[in-house]
């Protein structure tokens, strides 16, 4: 996951692995009828495939879960996400050479990190477009984004794309390890665990105008920002500059691919009055953003407000306000 300032990274991972590629492997057992164990010179000679997807961090704006406004601009209050083109072997493809026993519904994925960062994924994820990812961007993976091989879940909560990757173990339940029952088991306002809730859900920020930034004199601003889904394609973007009273829908930009950012604009006019800027978006399979309201009554609050850069919750995708004042000047609000 690409950080402002590491700390999921540190946290996660522990500091990058000194990998010696030559010797690095990655294992596939458990429940499968031939145990396989691949160098990185053997899954560069398998077909490749290549998708532009987002990675989110799970805590990604989760300091929103704050009783009160934090203020931040858009990096600090939404900045763990990226969108990169990945290039690598289709993990269906490895699967399909070991053979899976009709027992297994699982699989843990297990990074050659210090902690041995491990990870519980649905074995329907891994016959879908999950990916062994060898490059980004068209070069080999950095050692911040887990080389030499990762896994890549398109859509997936972000440390479940677990780096360094050496082991795939197929298994019947999943492992219930540190991940799936600290970080990642949360408790909602009727007491129930939320769990297992691996899809980034559908999102979207307005990036400008948006806190740090000034506006000059009244008249015609273009409105941007960014909209993803774990589940598909982004449908379409509504845009409000009045809390939410009214609504405009905003151009997308051409691709709009599945679990990419894809960018929306629209015209606006500043009359230099107040005004509140808001974005919420649709996905091609009918999920959208709530509205903090909603969110609130189904995910809960926190009783006070932490510090800007902790994660005290996971999964925030609610819909953010931006407050421009007279003088052009933008804060985080509610509404």
């Amino acid at each position: 996951m690409i950080t402002p300032n590491g700390l999921h990274f540190v946290v996660a991972y522990g500091g990058p692995p000194d990998i010696d590629p030559d010797k690095h492997r990655l294992v596939i057992h458990g429940l499968v009828k031939r145990p396989l164990m691949f160098t990185l010179e053997a899954l560069a000679r398998y077909p490749m495939v290549s998708r532009i997807t987002f990675l989110e961090c799970g805590g990604n704006s989760a300091p929103l879960f704050s009783p009160k406004p934090l203020q931040g601009n858009v990096q600090t209050l939404h900045g763990l996400a990226s969108c990169a083109e990945w290039t690598g072997v289709k993990l269906s493809t490895l699967l399909e050479e070991t053979g899976i026993d009709p027992k297994a519904k699982w699989f843990i994925a297990e990074g050659a990190d210090a902690p041995h960062l491990t990870r519980s994924v649905p074995v329907a994820k891994a016959l879908d477009d999950a990916m062994i990812a060898l490059y980004q961007n068209g070069e080999r993976l950095t050692p911040s984004n887990g080389y030499p091989v990762r896994l890549l879940l398109p859509g997936y909560e972000g440390n479940m794309n677990v780096k360094y990757l050496r082991r795939i173990k197929l298994v019947e339940e999943p492992a219930m390890g540190f991940w799936e029952t600290k970080t990642y088991t949360q408790l909602l306002p009727n007491g129930e665990a939320y769990q297992f809730y691996f899809l980034q859900e559908v999102k979207s920020f307005i990036t400008q105008p948006s806190p740090g930034m000034t506006l000059g004199q009244p008249g015609l601003y273009q409105i941007s920002g960014v909209a993803y889904s774990g589940t598909g394609r982004i449908a379409k973007v509504m845009v409000s500059a009045d809390g939410g009273q009214s609504w405009a829908e905003a151009a997308l930009q051409e691709p709009v691919l599945a679990k990419a950012f894809t960018r929306f604009r629209l015209a606006w006019h500043w009359n230099g009055g107040p005004a509140i800027l808001q974005s919420r978006a649709w996905d091609e399979a009918g999920n959208f953003q709530p509205t903090r309201a909603e969110f609130v009554a189904r995910r809960g609050e926190l009783k006070n407000v932490p510090p800007i850069g902790a994660f005290p919750n996971q999964h925030f995708n609610a819909v953010t306000s931006w407050a421009v004042d007279a003088k052009g000047q933008i804060n985080h609000a509610y509404t």
